[in-house]
């Protein structure tokens, strides 16, 4: 089998079904398979699902399990020789799957590859671009939430000036569009680290493939529509910072002595309880 498309989903009925739609439309001329990871959802997606797409397979886990071992759930079963990562939010376009992964095959240096992701206008999503791995410095003007009065200090980090329209070699892409091969994945024994429950498991992906001595590349070839964010508009920002500082917390801990990533863990109960204030105060 050429691909295997695994989608994590929780609770995103609204979005999902579409998702399913654009991927066949998108796999045309492809050998593929789609499997949904369901993270305990109870707003009927999963028996709309399993109706309209019988030949889908559905892995139930019983509950919020993480993005990381949903998708290590999803990759267990699957056959393809390339693996997409794609989330439910996103929409492929017609065709652009294969193209991708012909793309893929010819270039045997490319361990990750990622797109152009848009919006539903045609734009370019900023937010999705590509990132270089995290210092100790952007880090911790996130946690500071500085960038929303000087966006400069992130310019590094950002790819300052990042030209959406060239190929290029990059240090990261995001986890919602990541497309890998099986080989790379069980080296590893895993689709992303199982000490992830959310956020960072995409960079850790990334600097895991690096350190293997393939390249990640972001290629404009095809485009794909992403709603960055739809998932986590209803989540308190108290849970959302919960699980992002603590997944920073374990990728500097993976990749960084402890005379780096202490100041994370230092930094962390003040976000959190800056975090609970807001959620108060709404």
């Amino acid at each position: 089998m050429d691909l295997s498309i695994i989608t994590v989903n929780t609770n995103d009925r609204e979005k999902i079904i579409d998702q399913i739609f654009s991927v066949i439309a998108g796999a045309d001329g492809l050998s593929f398979e789609q499997i949904i990871s369901d993270n305990g959802s109870i707003d009927g997606s999963v028996e709309q699902i399993k109706n309209q797409f019988p030949n889908i397979r559905v892995v139930g886990n019983g509950k919020n399990i993480g993005f990381a071992a949903a998708n290590n759930a999803a990759l267990s079963l699957s056959s393809g020789e390339f693996i997409l990562f794609l989330n439910p939010d996103m929409r492929v376009k017609s065709g652009s799957l294969k193209k991708l992964v012909d793309w893929l095959k010819v270039r045997s240096d490319v361990g990750i590859a990622s797109c152009k992701l848009e919006d539903s206008a045609g734009s370019v999503q900023t937010q999705a671009l590509p990132r270089r791995f995290p210092t100790l410095f952007d880090q911790t003007m996130i946690l500071l939430k500085i960038p929303h009065l000087f966006p400069w200090v992130l310019n590094r980090y950002l790819y300052y000036r990042f030209d959406p329209n060239k190929e290029q070699t990059v240090d990261s892409v995001r986890g919602s569009f990541l497309l890998t091969r099986r080989q790379i994945l069980a080296t590893l024994g895993w689709a992303f680290d199982p000490r992830y429950f959310i956020w960072f498991e995409d960079v850790d992906l990334c600097k895991e493939v690096k350190r293997l001595g393939w390249r990640i590349v972001y290629t404009p070839i095809i485009s794909c529509v992403d709603y960055v964010g739809q998932t986590f508009r209803s989540i308190p920002l108290f849970r959302k910072q919960v699980w992002m500082t603590k997944s920073m917390l374990i990728y500097f801990q993976k990749w960084h002595p402890w005379y780096v990533w202490v100041w994370i863990g230092l930094l962390r109960p003040f976000v959190l309880l800056f975090a609970w204030m807001f959620d108060r105060s709404r």
